[in-house]
């Protein structure tokens, strides 16, 4: 979530406001969104649900949710979609940014 931290701005410049689905209960999520100081919206989702609608995978011999990112425009539907395959596995916000940007271009 740092990088998200670090490039905030370059994504609200574009009209993007990002979520953060976490896979803690809403006492704890808001613990250390407060403690972390994000300046992004969290939603804490400790029953899977929002993860199952958008099919992200969980693997226990990895450490539990694999990392995920999805554009959704504001009609709710989902343009772009990035499925990590460790936690490691996180597209840099310089790819996330060019996936909005072809959005408004196209």
């Amino acid at each position: 979530m740092a990088q998200l931290r670090q490039e905030y701005e370059s994504f609200r410049l574009r009209d993007v406001e990002i979520v953060v689905v976490g896979p803690e209960d809403a006492e704890t999520f808001a613990q250390y969104w407060e403690k972390e100081s994000l300046p992004f919206i969290g939603l804490p989702d400790a029953k899977s649900t929002v993860l199952k609608l958008y099919g992200q995978e969980v693997n226990l011999f990895k450490l539990g949710r694999m990392p995920a990112q999805v554009l959704v425009d504001k009609e709710g539907v989902a343009r772009y979609v990035y499925y990590g395959h460790s936690m490691k596995d996180i597209p840099k916000n310089e790819e996330v940014l060019a996936a909005v940007d072809a959005l408004e271009d196209g």
